[in-house]
Order: structure tokens, then sequence, then C-alpha cells
């Protein structure tokens, strides 16, 4: 059966590597077997929910590639959450609590004093004042809870180590755990797939999955390991900087991005990546390993430039007003990013003022300067017959030439840069003219 499966972020800020990396799999997932991708939003926190960042999650899903197959939010769901708290309030598993968050921490403090575990359990605090507004907790179940896992294997939590979480607040608002079963029952998923800090959440959601009346044994559990920066931390305190949006203002392509994310953490090397369906091919979660993933952003700005310069002249012509053919082949060897494309675009039509290193032998380049047409044979009849004239060689004939004519120490072939650039510009740079 083909595979439906969703994405849940939360619109309380940008999507960082880490969000897509969880989308991208779930994409992938459902793409290469036929199935369906949906969207949902998880936005019933409305003191940090933001429309700004509802536009922000689409847009980088789609600057992606990927596409929804139906896309719901939360907010507009709420019934059925409250529905559900009723059915789970009617069989005796979902039950109020009255304790302050002071008086629960206390509790906890003083369990933790006399070497119990804080597992909460009904009224186990000793709190029961009816005049305060109740939290509602699910009852866990004792008994064993297993699942084996795409990605981890084999798990397994008993229900008599798990406290019983809290599914609705004070002022009726649904948690994640109750809100998020309820949508997969209702869209009928048939897989989840997310980051390895929700496997607690997972023996938690199965019973859940079973009270609700779902079949939690006929679904799919996948667990990705977390991304870790280069020292094997964290990325938390570095998201903004690793945003999609941020990556984007850097330059990086998305098909950058996807040929890192779709890789890395698994058994298939990486490597610049002709399009998602090139990702879809071979793709299965069990390709991905337990352990964390290393992200090295210089890793990715390095596959940014392996992809550029790979990239034919019709992938980029749309993205790039007046680009030269000849001028792309000529330079996309030597570009890390795609707009760095502008300032060579200047090179070859001006105006471009180079600098002047070596004013006898630019004086003498300029002199000698052959007619044209031009090919890529002029510039090494050139500058030989300029090192005949001077006794100049190596270093000390061409990159007085590469500056005087690009303003830059490095760059691509010469040869190749020389009949764009054309005689008069040629001759007006030599002699310190911008041209």
């Amino acid at each position: 059966m083909a595979p439906v499966v969703r994405f849940a972020p939360s619109p309380t800020g940008l999507l960082h590597v880490g969000n897509a990396r969880v989308a991208l799999i779930n994409w992938l997932h459902a793409k290469s077997a036929g199935g369906r991708f949906v969207l949902r939003l998880d936005d019933t926190d409305p003191e940090r929910d933001r429309p700004e960042f509802v536009a922000a999650i689409e847009r980088d899903l789609k600057w992606l590639g990927l596409d929804w197959d139906l896309m719901i939010r939360q907010s507009d769901r709420l019934d059925k959450y409250a529905a559900a708290a009723e059915r789970l309030k009617a069989i005796g598993r979902l039950y109020p609590c009255y304790e302050t968050p002071e008086e629960l921490a206390l509790w906890r403090k003083t369990q933790q004093a006399a070497g119990r575990a804080p597992i909460y359990r009904r009224f186990c605090t000793g709190v029961d004042d009816r005049s305060r507004p109740p939290h509602w907790r699910f009852a866990i179940e004792p008994g064993a809870i297993d699942w084996r896992d795409a990605i981890h294997g084999p798990l397994h939590f008993e229900g008599a180590a798990i406290g019983d979480p809290v599914l609705v607040r004070a002022d009726g608002r649904p948690l994640y755990t109750l809100s998020s079963v309820v949508d997969d029952l209702d869209l009928g998923i048939a897989s989840i797939v997310r980051g390895d800090d929700h496997i607690a959440n997972t023996a938690v959601q199965i019973q859940l999955f079973s009270a609700l009346g779902g079949q939690a044994e006929a679904l799919t559990f996948g667990h990705l390991p977390l991304l870790t920066d280069a020292a094997g931390q964290g990325l938390s305190k570095r998201l903004g900087s690793l945003s999609l949006q941020s990556l984007r203002e850097q330059g990086i392509e998305a098909l950058a991005v996807v040929s890192y994310l779709a890789r890395l953490g698994s058994t298939q090397d990486i490597a610049p990546l002709a399009d998602l369906a090139e990702a879809k091919r071979g793709f299965g979660l069990g390709m991905f390993n337990k352990a964390s993933p290393k992200f090295d952003p210089a890793e990715l700005a390095r596959l940014n430039a392996r992809l550029l310069h790979g990239l034919a002249f019709e992938a980029v012509r749309a993205r790039v007003p007046g680009l030269d053919p000849a001028l792309w082949d000529a330079v996309r060897g030597n570009l890390a990013t795609l707009t760095e494309i502008a300032y060579w675009q200047m090179v070859v039509a001006g105006p471009l003022a180079g600098t002047i290193e070596d004013q006898a032998l630019c004086a003498k380049a300029a002199e000698i300067l052959p007619a044209e047409p031009w090919d890529g044979a002029s510039w090494s009849a050139w500058t030989k017959a300029l090192s005949e004239a001077t006794g100049h060689k190596g270093r000390a004939l061409f990159h007085p030439l590469r500056l005087a004519l690009t303003g830059r120490e490095q760059g691509p072939e010469m040869k190749a840069l020389l009949p764009l650039i054309g005689r008069g510009r040629a001759a007006a740079r030599l002699g310190g003219r911008a041209a």
C-alpha cells in the first residue's frame, strides 16, 4: 500500500536544516512508493505562531521542490481534538488533575529525594483542589510497548515506567501528543517519520492510537537521529544561521541542500543529484544509520560548488538575465555560488577598472594586442609574443595581465575570457582605464 506521510512544522520560526531533512525524507519515502505527502501546520500556540512563518514554511518547501498533496492547520481542527478528549474521558483514560506547576515541581523533588522515579499517576501528588480548572492526563496502562522502528530496529518500553502525560491544558487547548494522533488517524497516515527525540512520545502515542480505535501495529515508525555540528554537539544554537532562508541568501542551491540532506547519515555517497527523481531512486528508510550525522556547512558549500560546475547553460539561463552561453562555460567551474556570475558578467561587458601591477608590461601588452577576431588560441599567441618582447615568464607575465583585465588574482582560464572581453576593453584596462 502506498504510504501517506506528514510533515508537521510549527509556525513559530523559520525552517532549519533539521526540519528540512525530516520534510525531505518524508517526501522521498512517500513519493518513491507512489504515496501522498501531507503538510500539517501545528499552529495551536497563539502566543508564538506567526502568519509570516506559515508563508516562510510554504516558500521553503516549494524552493526545495517538495510539493504537498494536502495542507491542514490544527487550528481549524480543534473540535476534532475536543471530541477525541471526550471519548477518552468516557472510557476512563483521560482524567482531571489540579496541581499547579509549582506543586508538581515540589512533588518531583520529593520523589527524587526519596530515591523514587517521579512517574505521575492519578492523584499521586495528593492535590485535589477542584476549585481550579483542571488539566487532563492520559492514563498509561502497564505492560510492554514494542515496535520495530524503521531506523532503530526493535524498541521496547514498559508502560509502568512512563508517567501519565498531559493531553489537554487547563484552558482547553490540546497538546501535541493528542492532536498529532487524532490527525494521523483522521488522515490515514501510514508512516510517521520524525526526529529520534520523539521516541518516548511514540511509546505514549501507541497506547493513545489504540485507545482511540486505531491500529498502531499497522503503522511504520521511523526516528531519524538528530543532526549535530562538527564537534558532535546539537545544532540548536546555530539554527538561525542554518535556516533555509539563510542558506538561500548565502547562495546555496536548493538542489545542493536536497543532495546533501537526502543522503546525510545514510549508506549512500553524498554527491550532486540531477533532480528529486534521482533522489527517489533507491531510497529507503533502512539506508539511514542510528548514529547522529554531522552537518558540515563547509561540506554543503563544496557540494554546492560541484553542483554549479556541472550545470548546463539551459539550467541557469532563466535565472541570470543576459547570460552568454560562452561566459557560462568559461566561468562555471570557478563558481562557489551562482551570484558570483554577476562579477564575471561585468568583467566581459564592463565597466571595470583593473589593477595595474606592472605598468611597463601592461603598456607593451596593449601595444602588441593582436587584431580581432579572437578565439581560444589568441591568449596563448599574445602572451607568447609578449614574453618574447619583455623576457617575462610565468607569474611575472600572467599575474599582471589577469589583474589588469579582470581585477582578480585568480579565476577562470584567460584563454576563454579574453575573446569575451574584446580588444577595446582589453586595451583600455591595460592602460589603466575603466572599460
